[in-house]
C-alpha cells in the first residue's frame, strides 16, 4: 500500500480498445467554497499542529504499522524516504478538500483503483487507519482529544470506504497492473531515453495522461512518466525518461533496460487533456523530458482533424536538451496552424520571456509540463498575461518531484 500522492488528473476520449477511460471536465469557473463542517476544523487543527513535525509523525506510524502488522512490510518499497513524504502529503491534501466531498471523490476514487497494483485489500485499511490515530494522538498534544479522535475517525472511514469501493468497481474492467515488453531503446543525449513498449492487453489512455512504472530490478518502486505519443493504433506505449543522480528507476530505465525486458505499468492518471468541445487555441509550455506529453496532446488535436492555433514553446538549458525537436517540426510542417518555437534558456532570455513576447493568450487553453520550478513560474506569468487559472492545466507538481527519480 502506497500512501497517497497529491490529486491526478482525469482526462478525457477513449482510444476505441479496452475500458472506456474516465473523462475530466473542461475549464470552468471554481464553485463557491464550500461551509467548513466541525470535522473538517478539528482534523485542521490536528494537521496544523503536526505540520513541523512531520518526519517523526510519519516515521513513528510506519513503525507502530510493522510492529503491529509485520505482515504488510512487503507491500512496501525498500526505502521509505519518499514513502514518508507520500503520506503527509495525503493528510494535507484531505484535510484541504474534507469539506469539497466532488474533488474529494474523485481523488480518494483514484487512489484507490491505484492502490490495487501494490496488493491492497479492504481487510489492510483498518490496521492502517489504528496506526495513524495512534501516531496523530502521540504528537498532536495540545489538539487532540476525544472529539478530534471522533472527527479522524469518521472521516478515515469515509476515506477507506470510498477507495475500497473504487478498487472493487475497477478490479470488475481492469487489471491492477500491465506488464509491458520493451519494443525499442533509443538513448537520445547521455541521459534521456525515448522508449517504446508493448503491453500485454490492451490499455486506454489519453494523450496527456501518465502512468506509475515498475522496474524489474527495483520492485515496488513506482515512478510517474507521461505518455509520449497519442493512443496508437498498434496499442504501442512511448515514455521519454531523463536520468537524475541516484535516480532508481529513471537510471534503470535509461542505461539499464534492453528491448525484451519486461516492466509493470499502473493505470493511466491526469486530467490535462484537450478539451476537444471547444475551438479555442492552445497554448503548450514544455521543458525538458516535459516535451513528451505536449507532443502527444499536439498529436491528438491533428488526429481530430480540428485546425485549431496551437502554439508550441520548447524550453531547454542547451541545444542539445532539444532532443525532440524534429518530430514537432515534422508535425509543424504537416499542419499549418502548428507553430514550434525552441527557446535556450539564457541570462537575458528565458522560456516565460518568448512567451509573454508573443501573445496575447487570454484566450488561450494553457498547458504546461516540465520541471516544478519552470511549472509555478509559468503559472505566474500566464496569470500575470491575463490567462484565466481554470484554463491553466499541468502536472501535479508533487507528482513530478517523485517521477524524477
Amino acid at each position: 500500500m502506497e500512501a497517497p500522492a497529491t490529486p491526478s488528473r482525469d482526462d478525457g476520449t477513449a482510444n476505441g480498445v479496452g475500458r472506456r477511460p474516465r473523462h475530466a471536465a473542461g475549464p470552468h469557473p471554481a464553485p463557491p467554497r464550500p461551509q467548513t463542517s466541525w470535522d473538517a476544523l478539528l482534523i485542521r487543527r490536528t494537521m496544523a499542529e503536526i505540520a513541523p513535525l512531520a518526519d517523526k509523525v510519519t516515521s513513528y506510524f510506519y513503525a507502530l504499522l510493522f510492529v503491529r502488522h509485520p505482515e504488510l512490510r512487503p507491500l512496501f518499497p525498500p526505502a521509505m524516504d519518499t514513502q514518508r513524504d507520500r503520506l503527509l502529503r495525503a493528510l494535507l491534501t484531505a484535510a484541504e478538500h474534507i469539506d469539497n466531498t466532488p474533488v474529494l471523490l474523485g481523488y480518494l476514487r483514484n487512489l484507490g483503483r491505484g492502490h490495487r497494483k501494490y496488493g491492497t485489500r479492504p481487510e489492510h485499511y483498518p490496521a492502517v487507519g489504528a496506526c495513524l490515530i495512534g501516531a496523530l494522538s502521540t504528537y498532536a498534544t495540545h489538539t487532540w482529544n476525544p472529539q478530534a479522535e471522533a472527527a479522524w475517525g469518521r472521516v478515515y472511514a469515509t476515506i477507506s470506504q470510498v477507495m475500497t469501493e473504487a478498487a472493487e468497481a475497477d478490479g470488475r474492467d481492469a487489471p491492477p497492473w500491465w506488464h509491458a515488453e520493451v519494443v525499442t531503446h533509443d538513448l537520445r543525449t547521455p541521459d534521456v531515453a525515448v522508449i517504446t513498449l508493448r503491453p500485454d492487453q490492451p490499455y486506454p489512455f489519453l494523450a496527456g495522461q501518465y502512468a506509475s512504472v515498475e522496474t524489474p530490478w527495483w520492485p515496488r518502486v513506482w515512478r510517474h512518466y507521461s505518455f509520449a505519443s497519442a493512443p496508437r493504433a498498434d496499442g504501442l506505449l512511448t515514455f521519454h525518461v531523463r536520468a537524475v543522480p541516484a535516480g532508481w528507476v529513471s537510471n534503470a530505465l535509461v542505461h539499464r533496460a534492453c528491448p525484451g525486458d519486461v516492466v509493470r505499468l499502473g493505470p493511466p492518471v491526469g486530467s490535462m487533456n484537450v478539451d476537444h468541445a471547444t475551438d479555442s487555441g492552445l497554448l503548450c509550455l514544455g521543458g525538458g523530458t516535459g516535451i513528451a506529453p505536449i507532443k502527444a496532446m499536439v498529436e491528438e488535436v491533428a488526429e481530430h482533424g480540428a485546425r485549431r492555433p496551437v502554439e508550441v514553446f520548447y524550453g531547454a538549458r542547451h541545444d542539445h536538451d532539444l532532443y525532440d525537436i524534429d518530430t514537432l517540426l515534422r508535425l509543424r510542417q504537416a499542419h499549418s496552424w502548428i507553430s514550434v518555437r525552441s527557446v535556450i534558456d539564457r541570462e537575458d532570455r528565458h522560456l516565460h520571456d518568448a512567451v509573454r513576447a508573443s501573445g496575447p493568450w487570454r484566450d488561450y487553453d494553457a498547458y504546461l509540463s516540465g520541471p516544478p520550478g519552470m511549472i509555478r513560474s509559468g503559472v505566474s506569468a500566464l496569470q500575470a498575461l491575463g490567462v484565466p487559472a481554470p484554463r491553466i492545466r499541468h502536472d501535479p507538481v508533487e507528482d513530478l518531484v517523485i517521477s524524477g527519480s
